[in-house]
Formats: C-alpha cells, sequence, structure tokens
C-alpha cells in the first residue's frame, strides 16, 4: 500500500537506529511504501535498504557484524580515526558481503532525500536521487560521518559530515518538498531532552578553519528539543504520526551487545505495527478527500 502524499522521515543515532531498521521491517513485510523517504545518519542507512526492499538486510548489517572489529571498534579509531570501519561498511559490506540491490533501489519511484551537513556554513546540505546518482553510498557514508571518530567526506569540492549535527530530524525539509503529513520515526524516547555539549574546546581544536560549524554542533540540542517539541504538537494536530521508543534507551550510539540490538530491533518492529491501522487510516482519509474534490 503506497500511503499517498505522506513522507517518511528517519532521525539517525548510531546504532540506536536498529530500533529504525526494526520499524522499516515491519513496513516492507506490510506492504507499506511512502512517495517520499528522508533520513539522516543511521536513518539514511536503514532507509536504503527499505528503498532496496531487502528483507531483514537491515538487521544482518547492523546486528550480525557487530562484534566484527572491522565495522565498529576502538582498535579502528587508534589505527585510522575512524570508530566505524567506514570503507569497510560503506564498500566492503554492501558491494561484496551483504549485496546492496542497486537496480531494485534505483528503480523504486520514491524519492529519497539524504541530509549531511557543510562543514563552511554549517547548514544542512541536502542531496535527492537526482543529485547523487551513482554517488549513493559516498553520501550515505557522509551523512553518517560522526565529527570526532570520522573523517569529513569530500564530494565535489564539498566538505560533508554527519546530517544530523544541522537537522537531527528533518521534517521542515519534507513539508518544504511539499509532504504536510509525515510519518516520523525517532530512536529516542519520548520525553527525551538533549543537553547541551560540554566539549566546546575539542569542537574548536578539532575543526579550527569551520567557525560556523562550531556553532552549530553547540546550538545543535536547542535545535532538537526544539523540532521535537513541534513534532509533538503537529501530532496533535493530525499532520504528524510519531513512532518512538516508549522508555528510555539502553543502546547507546556505539553499542556491540547484541541482544541489546536485537531487542531494540524488534521494539522498533512491534512500534511500528501498532501504528499500521492509524497509517492505513491516514490513506482511506487522503483518497476519500481526493473522491470528494
Amino acid at each position: 500500500m503506497l500511503i499517498e502524499n505522506t513522507g517518511l522521515v528517519l532521525e539517525g543515532g548510531g546504532m540506536r537506529g536498529i530500533y529504525t531498521a526494526g520499524a522499516l521491517e515491519c513496513f516492507l513485510e506490510k506492504g507499506i511504501e511512502f512517495p517520499y523517504v528522508i533520513g539522516v545518519s543511521a536513518g539514511a542507512c536503514n532507509a536504503a535498504s527499505y528503498l532496496s526492499k531487502q528483507n531483514g538486510r537491515n538487521k544482518k548489517v547492523n546486528v550480525d557484524f557487530i562484534r566484527d572489529p572491522k565495522y565498529l571498534s576502538w582498535r579502528n579509531y587508534w589505527k585510522t580515526g575512524e570508530l566505524f570501519g567506514m570503507d569497510y561498511v560503506f564498500n566492503e559490506i554492501p558491494n561484496k558481503l551483504v549485496p546492496f540491490d542497486y537496480e531494485t533501489f534505483h528503480s523504486n519511484p520514491s524519492e529519497f532525500v539524504i541530509g549531511t551537513t557543510d562543514c563552511h556554513t554549517g547548514k544542512p546540505k541536502y542531496f535527492s536521487k537526482e543529485n547523487y546518482g551513482e554517488d549513493l553510498l559516498t553520501i550515505i557514508r557522509a551523512s553518517s560521518s560522526l565529527p570526532f571518530v570520522a573523517p569529513i567526506v569530500e564530494h565535489q569540492s564539498q566538505h560533508l559530515l554527519d546530517g544530523g549535527i544541522s537537522d537531527p530530524v528533518p521534517i521542515k525539509k519534507a513539508e518544504q518538498d511539499g509532504y504536510q503529513k509525515n510519518v516520523v520515526i525517532l530512536t529516542r524516547n519520548k520525553g527525551y531532552l538533549k543537553k547541551p555539549s560540554r566539549f566546546s574546546f575539542l569542537i574548536k581544536r578539532k575543526y579550527p578553519q569551520y567557525p560556523l560549524l562550531h556553532e552549530t554542533m553547540m546550538n545543535r540540542y536547542l535545535h532538537y528539543n526544539q523540532t521535537v517539541a513541534e513534532l509533538e504538537e503537529r501530532e496533535k494536530n493530525g499532520e504528524v504520526l510519531i513512532i518512538q521508543p516508549q522508555v528510555p534507551l539502553k543502546v547507546s550510539r556505539i553499542e556491540k551487545n547484541r541482544k541489546k540490538l536485537d531487542q531494540l530491533y524488534w521494539q522498533g518492529y512491534h512500534d511500528a505495527k501498532e501504528k499500521l491501522h492509524q497509517i492505513r487510516e491516514w490513506s482511506s482519509d487522503q483518497l476519500q478527500e481526493s473522491v470528494n474534490s
């Protein structure tokens, strides 16, 4: 079922994104599709396999490989400055070990927008299918490149980092692109508030040539909290449907405990399943509105 005139907006969150993977697996199994999908960081990673319609791929990539030091380890960090092995994650796994279905992805008519952060401006830089073309994995890699633990990605003379820095929940971009109704998957529990960064001096030291990036990173908590508050108001007005954990998470951004990850995956699956009736009702309401008009 295509949920027409409705966007799907996906937050990032590192390994907390396994919650989103579970929710998207439910959508795949139940045939729930959206004409427009936008995500940042882990949200973008999981969206790609959802749009290539590869059941189980997100769980396999995120959980089955988690104990592999080439995937995520401090050994990676000390050797390369990367906590996640970015070449391994964005080249070896999708092109060799768990092949990504590029053909199905590119033939999917749904738009897929990926959010990154422009280091020079500190502002979001979005890429649609028309923009990234065959460079899909490069842009997802940029969107997933966390500050301090991953290098800046250079793409067409642009210097890019994690999309969650500048636009952690890109609802406004979805609305600007014409989608006034959106299903939003968050990876933080209801009631969570982000706190100010305690590492201002490290940001300035690590990225001295990008003062606007520093400013964005320092104000990120304000942007995040404001966005979530606005989402909750939009949900009351029937413009947004939020899927999110209801209790504080026991999974960190760099979690390696397979049992915890597996539990969070199925939590996302069941939370999405509980919302299916509401999502289908949206589709029915929109169809009726179209008939009446």
